[in-house]
């Protein structure tokens, strides 16, 4: 019979019964010693994207379009002012921040799918939250609208959308290639739309002035960068300041970025991975003059969503890695780092069998998961003995 040390070693759970309101814990074995994985909320549908407010309560978004606030544990009804939500296939409401000066101006940000011509486009949005005993958003304006080819029918994919502030309050947000022309160097490669592409936009929507490509003949202001595929996940590193990205790839080829400006991350004309019908992408190239290499890849792929550099003090020896949630792989990964150079790659809690679509780290230092089913939860992840 194997001992409990081994059944954590080989990824198998174990439920702490003991205790009031231990039922629902787990605990599982990782680099930091045992954690313990709690539920703080359930009966979410396809939860996207988590934010902590100053108070330390959440915001949720779900995919299917509702915006919820958790405090203590229970869930808010959908929150008001939400604009219209087109839920189908990939699009749906999806990331949401709280703005660094949220205490005094009570503002998020926020990126939905949207219906135009048929299909779906994505749309970034501001407004102010009241979280009274009815929470609602306030002066709900939509500051940018995404421009390109829509996509359209049953099988929305690749749409992306994470948004990062940076500390000017200006907005970074990934918009996906929405597989379109994936054999093809067009739309992605062209600066004159927003497929596949990092833009930066000010919090009216409008374009800083650094931005790379605002006197180029043709070029959509907004765009930083271009040439992603699938952008789930985008952070600064602490660290250095740089701007991290994560896309997924094709069969493979799964990537972490630095975001640079002006920077061609390659898509669809490099690749570490291989087209869903095993032909080569482009011309089977991993490297191109001019494209910026990947820091990271995983093959084959492990689906990745949401990322996070970890800062706080209730795992230290976890300081300074990088967490991204993976949603074929159903696992969590810890990269270590040195510098910009990943070191090792820590996949832990394979035994939950959940998709992970974002993970964060609260107020508190714990780490907080999103898991992305009909019947999701959040998970606080903390060590079994603190």
């Amino acid at each position: 019979m194997k001992t409990l040390r081994t059944l954590f070693a080989s990824g198998a759970l174990l439920l702490a019964l003991n205790g009031p309101g231990k039922a629902d814990e787990i605990i599982f074995a990782t680099s930091a010693g045992d954690v313990v994985l709690s539920t703080v909320a359930n009966n979410l549908e396809y939860p996207w994207s988590l934010a902590f407010l100053p108070s330390g309560e959440m915001l949720v978004t779900e995919r299917t379009g509702r915006l919820r606030l958790v405090r203590n544990g229970r869930v808010s009804p959908p929150i008001g002012g939400v604009p219209a939500v087109y839920a189908r296939g990939q699009s749906g409401l999806l990331d949401v921040v709280v703005a660094r000066d949220f205490a005094t101006t009570r503002m998020i940000y926020f990126c939905y799918g949207e219906g135009a011509d048929g299909g779906a486009r994505l749309a970034v949005a501001r407004a102010r939250l009241l979280a009274d005993e009815s929470p609602r958003l306030d002066r709900v304006t939509t500051i940018f609208h995404q421009i390109g080819p829509v996509t359209r029918g049953p099988a929305i994919i690749n749409i992306g959308c994470r948004i990062v502030e940076a500390e000017d309050g200006s907005l970074f947000v990934t918009l996906g290639d929405h597989a379109a022309n994936s054999r093809q160097a067009l739309p992605v490669q062209s600066l004159d739309n927003h497929l596949g592409k990092v833009i930066h936009i000010r919090p009216d929507g409008s374009s800083p002035p650094e931005n790379p490509f605002l006197k180029t003949s043709g070029a959509r202001p907004e765009v930083w960068a271009f040439g992603v595929r699938n952008p789930e996940g985008l952070a600064f590193n602490p660290a250095t300041g740089e701007l991290w990205e994560q896309e997924h790839g094709p069969m493979g080829g799964d990537e972490i970025n630095i975001i640079s400006k002006g920077g061609n991350y390659g898509w669809p004309l490099v690749s570490y991975g291989r087209n869903y019908d095993g032909s080569p992408v482009g011309k089977g190239k991993q490297k191109a003059a001019g494209v910026t290499d990947p820091i990271w890849y995983w093959a084959p792929s492990i689906a990745t969503s949401g990322m996070m550099f970890y800062t706080g003090d209730l795992f230290p020896a976890w300081k300074g890695s990088l967490f991204n949630g993976g949603l074929k792989s159903k696992l969590l990964s810890r990269l270590v780092l040195d510098g910009n150079r990943v070191v090792s790659d820590e996949r832990m809690l394979e035994g939950l069998n959940e998709r992970i679509r974002d993970v964060r780290q609260g107020r508190d230092g714990a780490i907080y998961i999103l898991t992305d089913n009909k019947e999701g939860r959040i998970l606080r992840m903390r060590p079994r003995n603190s």
